[in-house]
């Protein structure tokens, strides 16, 4: 049955806009810009590692917990800043003092709210001198005792609190009383403020509080740098703009550089600049206008729009000097050129959106974003190059002729005569040698390339967000206007993974419900600890914890007449209340310690949670195993939770992504060019060898990731549909140009050479370009960034090698298929010299 559809009418009618009313077309577009415009500045922006968080439901779990925990426990929202204190030796009475000092001037700025002061240096202290309460005459105590005393305070201290160890490094020396870096923490009251949530962006209130207190800090001498979620926060922000303040210069040099090679014409390049620039106006008119925030991952839709964007321009003004040079005229030229590439533009941008849409479908919000940003954008570009470009091209060379102003390079790129003319051809001479043995051996290596490629990791960290602890020495030959800002958080959060077991951060979480007053509860919970997985901070044979238990046993120490209610309901002696749980919560709520209780339990006593810290380099996979495997041992319901297990969750779900994404652009790009060409060319055969290429790069891109040890992250998750939606650009675009020049009585090797070479000139233009200005990613201060420059650009330039070495053969094969022996001895009948035919 014949589906082909007689498509020419509505071309004609695009045609007669562009050629006879080009002036009339430029004022609509024109007009366009100016609404879009409006949506300029409107959409604010987002980064940090939250807003990949906040759609995956053991996030959205978290929160729900946090909620109904901090609605019966919290009366006012708090937040903290660490001070990470280094030197020689940090528990040495210089650097006690100057720890105290530093809290005590925080303390007393009323500006910086600090409601609590906790630190090795307070805890020695009160040692010397038990009455001390404050940390004034903690100073006072410090600076009248002796080397030897505070020595063995903070021995005593460390015995009677284990937790004080975890805010020493790990270089700790009991025995000499010596310690290389400690830390302080500062804790602040918000004042009903959003509380401080690290590894987010926006803005966070904590962000001037912790630059005031660093300016405090520095007060006191020595070394203390002060770290918190604020200063992360402004970090994630400015590496937004430090970052776009980079790229765009110079992406916009390199692809002005290549395009003067493609145009060589200062009116092409003209045009051509200026439809780019209306194609990302567009685009981010349109984000504001529909109120989505510009986040890290949209950095990238820019350069990918230039990327299809300079391949529609030089495409249609490579086809149009084609028919020029044969000696038509301008309308008659543009109207011939349309006539082709209009077709050509709706096969990209067809299968161009489906590849970037494929990215709607994740569970991530940034990630959808990023999707339909971009398909949107990929359509904008189609008709601004597909329509405006050729309506300008024909106004002002018209006005060209008119005034007499000289053309410039009017050759299309690829000529036989020229050397790039020489080297296109390649994939034909391989198709005349050995097309099908060359089939076979292509299936063999890309089924190799994609079971290697199939070992690809997956990582959520916020380390991928954060700029590199020292700025690259190349940033240094950019003009000062243009190099980022020094940077801090990366150099302190390897500092505290390199000298501290654990971190404040690195802590896993088990939410317990359930009846928490029944007899035993507690021994239960606790028994949970023992004998910890791997991932988990030991203290003699028990997970170092921190929950009511040891809230519990802290205050029994501390007072004397809740220690003898503890010890009368302790059946085995371990600092553990077996029975009347109900009372002692009663009376621990009742205390100076209820505001520390009711962090960790419900004032229901029907939920609680219990902390763990973890191994600063335990992966996220262990810690997240690990933490399920304690909560099994539970007694009562828990369930394993946390920020660890929430990262891990998301780096599951951008491995699912990259998969439903890959599978959904790969067969919705198949079913369209198989619809497409069975439509418009009457051969849906031809859609499937389309497909071939792309097949090829996909598996190609995936063996790179692999081999560079690039794991699928948020962004470069997305990488595989978007290597299908710009790969299918140069494919389609040979593909579609082979349609037009072959039929029965066409010898299928002339008609690969006329396509190769006319269409094969522009793809090399175009891939040029666009390699350099996305590959220009790389010098972002984002790790996270480069990564998607190096691939994407490695994706191009992939799918333009395969376009022309790939696809010739692939296309004799389906010749001969098709149109059998006549295909097959046509190329030696018509071309005896082997020559490949006229160009």
């Amino acid at each position: 049955m014949d589906f082909q559809i007689d498509y020419q009418h509505y071309i004609d009618v695009v045609d007669g806009w562009i050629v006879d009313q080009p002036k009339t077309v430029l004022l609509a577009f024109l007009l366009l810009s100016a609404g879009f415009s409006a949506g300029l500045g409107q959409s604010g922006t987002s980064s940090g590692t939250s807003q990949f968080t906040e759609d995956v439901p053991a996030y959205q779990a978290f929160e729900e917990v946090n909620d109904n925990f901090e609605r019966v426990t919290f009366e006012e929202d708090t937040g903290t800043t660490q001070l990470i204190q280094s030197g020689t030796n940090v528990l040495s009475k210089p650097e006690l003092l100057r720890m105290l000092r530093a809290q005590q001037r925080l303390q007393a700025n009323p500006e910086l709210s600090v409601v609590q002061t906790t630190s090795v240096a307070r805890a020695v202290a009160r040692v010397i001198d038990p009455s001390a309460t404050t940390l004034a005459e903690e100073i006072d105590a410090v600076e009248q005792a002796t080397p030897t005393e505070i020595d063995r305070a903070v021995q005593v201290a460390v015995e009677q609190n284990p937790a004080i160890r975890a805010s020493l490094s790990e270089d700790f020396n009991a025995r000499s009383a010596s310690a290389s870096a400690t830390i302080g923490i500062v804790t602040h009251s918000l004042s009903g403020e959003v509380s401080d949530s690290a590894g987010t962006g926006g803005d966070s209130p904590l962000t001037e509080i912790q630059r005031h207190a660093e300016f405090i800090v520095g007060s006191v001498g020595g070394d203390i740098r002060v770290f918190g979620s604020g200063i992360l926060s402004e970090e994630f922000n400015s590496v937004i703009g430090d970052s776009l303040a980079l790229v765009v210069p110079a992406a916009v040099v390199l692809i002005l550089f290549f395009l003067v090679f493609a145009y060589r014409d200062p009116i092409d390049l003209l045009i051509g600049v200026v439809s780019l620039a209306m194609a990302v106006l567009w685009t981010f008119g349109f984000m504001g206008l529909a109120g989505i925030a510009f986040s890290q991952m949209l950095i990238a839709v820019p350069p990918l729009l230039l990327a299809v964007g300079i391949d529609f321009g030089i495409h249609a003004i490579n086809r149009y000097r084609e028919e020029r040079t044969e000696g038509f005229g301008i309308h008659e030229s543009m109207r011939t050129a349309t006539d082709q590439l209009l077709v050509a533009f709706t096969i990209v941008t067809g299968t161009t959106v489906i590849g970037f849409a494929a990215n709607a479908s994740s569970d991530l919000g940034p990630i959808r974003d990023f999707g339909i940003v971009a398909a949107v954008g990929i359509v904008f570009t189609f008709l601004i190059f597909g329509i405006f470009l050729p309506a300008a091209k024909v106004y002002l060379d018209s006005l060209r002729e008119r005034v007499g102003f000289p053309e410039f390079g009017s050759e299309p790129l690829g000529a036989e005569d020229t050397v790039l003319g020489k080297v296109l051809p390649v994939g034909i001479h391989i198709a005349r040698i050995a097309p099908k043995a060359f089939l076979v051996m292509l299936v063999v290596s890309t089924a190799w390339m994609g079971y290697y490629g199939s070992g690809v990791e997956s990582r959520f960290t916020q380390d991928s967000f954060l700029p590199p602890e020292d700025n690259p020495e190349y940033l240094e030959l950019f003009p000062q206007q243009l190099q980022p800002r020094d940077y801090t958080v990366t150099e302190t959060t390897n500092f505290l993974e390199d000298n501290f077991q654990t971190g404040e951060e690195d802590v896993t979480t088990v939410y317990v419900e359930g009846s928490l007053t029944d007899g035993g509860t507690l021994e239960s919970i606790w028994r949970a600890g023992n004998s910890p997985p791997d991932s988990f901070v030991v203290d003699d044979g028990h997970a170092r914890e921190t929950s009511i238990i040891t809230v519990i046993q802290s205050y029994a120490e501390r007072d004397p007449e809740f220690a003898a209610l503890v010890a009368r309901n302790d059946r085995d002696a371990n600092g553990i209340p077996d029975d009347n749980l109900k009372q002692i919560y009663d009376a621990l709520l009742d205390s100076p310690a209820r505001g520390q209780a009711l962090n960790y339990i419900t004032d229901d006593y029907t939920s609680a949670r219990v902390e763990y810290a973890v191994e600063s380099d335990a992966s996220q996979a262990d810690v997240t195993e690990d933490t399920r495997a304690v909560a099994d041992r539970y007694r009562v319901e828990a369930t394993a939770t946390g920020n660890v297990v929430i990262l891990k969750a998301v780096s599951d779900v951008i491995a699912q992504s990259a998969f439903i994404s890959l599978v959904l652009a790969l067969g919705g790009s198949a079913v369209f060019l198989i619809i497409i060409y069975a439509l418009l060319e009457g051969r849906p055969s031809l859609g499937v060898v389309n497909l071939v290429p792309i097949v090829v790069t996909v598996a190609a891109i995936a063996a790179t990731m692999r081999y560079l040890d690039i794991p699928f992250n948020v962004m470069t998750g997305t990488i595989l549909s978007i290597g299908i939606g710009l790969g299918i650009d140069y494919s389609a675009h040979l593909v579609h140009r082979f349609a037009e020049e072959y039929d029965e009585g066409t010898d299928v090797f002339v008609a690969l050479t006329d396509s190769v070479r006319g269409t094969g000139g522009a793809l090399t233009g175009s891939m040029l370009t666009t390699v350099t200005g996305i590959g220009v990613l790389v010098i972002a201060i984002t790790p996270i960034l480069g990564q998607f420059g190096l691939l994407t650009g490695v994706s191009i330039l992939y799918s333009y090698v395969a376009s022309l070495v790939v696809l010739p053969p692939a296309l004799v094969v389906w010749a001969r298929f098709v149109h059998g022996e006549n295909a097959e001895t046509a190329g030696t009948a018509s071309d005896p010299d082997g020559a490949g035919g006229a160009a």
